[in-house]
Order: C-alpha cells, then sequence, then structure tokens
C-alpha cells in the first residue's frame, strides 16, 4: 500500500493491461487485507480514496476468480467497501469512534 497515483496507474496499464485513464476505478487491496485504495481519471487527474478498517475485521475480497485482477459490478464494490462478504452476504461490525488522537 506504499504506491501513490503514479505506481498505482502503472500496475493498471503494465499488469492489469488497462488504460488507467479510461475512468474507470481501480481498486487495491492491502497485504493484510484491512485497507483499501481506489483510483481513478478525473478529467485532469488521477483521485485516490483510501479507506482502513479499524476492527480485526477485513475486506472479503474476490477469492472465486484470478487473485490479480478481477472486474466487479458497481453494486459489488458498494457492498465490498460496506464491508460485506459478497459471496456469503456476511457483515463486518459497525464500530463508533467518539474521539480521534493526534
Amino acid at each position: 500500500m506504499r504506491k501513490q497515483r503514479d505506481g498505482l496507474a502503472a500496475i493498471a496499464k503494465a499488469l492489469m493491461q488497462e488504460d488507467p485513464y479510461s475512468g474507470a476505478l481501480f481498486c487495491f487491496v492491502g497485504r493484510r487485507r484491512d485497507r483499501v485504495k481506489v483510483m481513478y481519471w478525473d478529467r485532469n487527474g488521477f483521485a485516490v480514496w483510501y479507506k482502513v478498517i479499524e476492527t480485526n475485521d477485513k475486506y472479503y475480497w474476490l477469492k472465486h476468480t484470478d487473485p490479480d485482477t478481477s472486474c466487479i459490478s458497481a453494486d459489488q464494490l458498494e457492498w465490498l467497501l460496506d464491508g460485506y462478504d459478497v459471496w456469503k452476504m456476511r457483515k463486518h461490525r459497525s464500530v463508533r469512534f467518539t474521539h480521534t488522537s493526534l
């Protein structure tokens, strides 16, 4: 999860063989499956969205397809980011924080 926009765009082009400037969403999950980056081209620059699960839960990433790349629907992406196991429809626990630390 160390790569930023340029490194992620290079992965999309070289490994996924996709055009990173197409406007498609490219999702990258961390090795521990507790964080995800979503990158896309937005008119004049890349936008990168980053989310970390703050509990011991994991993203239920796609396991039944090729381990390197997968194409999913917008609904499936929303379910994954909401914490659902798309294949078993199991959900993460909700967490409410009352403060942050510096």
